[in-house]
């Protein structure tokens, strides 16, 4: 069972894990694991319908942005998200997640020192360990620096840290695919598997709408496209 503030760290052996993972729309608030594509028609116009409820706005400035102003990277201090202070830092909540076969380092409930994960951004399974831990990074679906130019710039502290946080916000994934991302939006950039791209758009759309911050017009016209709009 999965539990915030104060709960314990996530498990990773589910029967879901080990699959394609959770589709966004059965997954609003972030904890269960991984992306799984929507391929039903209705499912897509459940995607357009969420998408649409997004506002749009022009990019702000970069000026100012920097990652420390989202907090330490992966803090496990942080209030009003589910994992936080849950004494294990927010990268190994999300390996955990999304991993099935989890191993943790000896003496520890929150290392993770290997598993098996579905990377939603190329399709492929991953046998991933510690020693090359480049091979799978966490994303920010909705990057800090975007988030900082449509409008986190004006938030307190707090609320930066929860957004750079969030498992909503988070997915684990290839780290050539995150790389290649840098702080593009959907216009810009989308993952390499074109089955996900739809699921990809909701979940860049619940993190908008749950932060109220707004996406581009180019943006939003083509994370639409992505479910059929």
């Amino acid at each position: 069972m999965v539990e915030g503030r104060g709960g314990k760290s996530p498990g990773g052996a589910g029967p879901s894990a080990a699959g394609t993972g959770t589709s966004p729309l059965e997954n609003p608030d972030g904890t269960k694991p991984g992306l799984a594509p929507l391929t039903t028609p209705e499912e897509r116009k459940a995607g357009r319908e969420l998408i649409a409820k997004v506002a749009t706005a022009r990019t702000g400035p970069k000026d100012g942005y920097d990652r420390n102003e989202f907090g330490p990277a992966w803090t496990d201090s942080v209030d009003g998200v589910p994992y936080g202070g849950n004494k294990c830092d927010t990268r190994n909540d999300l390996l955990a997640r999304d991993g099935s076969g989890v191993e943790r380092k000896d003496g520890s409930d929150c290392v993770v020192t290997a598993m098996t994960i579905h990377d939603p951004y190329t399709g492929r399974t991953v046998e991933w360990t510690k020693q090359q831990a480049s091979k799978i990074q966490i994303d920010h679906v909705m990057p800090l620096s975007y988030d900082w130019q449509m409008g986190a710039a004006t938030w307190d502290k707090a609320k930066r840290v929860r957004i750079a946080n969030d498992p909503l916000n988070l997915i684990p994934a290839d780290g050539s695919q995150n790389a290649s991302k840098g702080d593009s939006g959907p216009a810009d950039w989308l993952p390499a598997a074109t089955e996900i791209r739809c699921s990809y758009a909701v979940r860049f759309a619940q993190v908008s709408l749950k932060y109220q911050l707004p996406v581009t017009e180019a943006d939003k016209k083509v994370m639409l496209q992505q479910c059929g709009g």
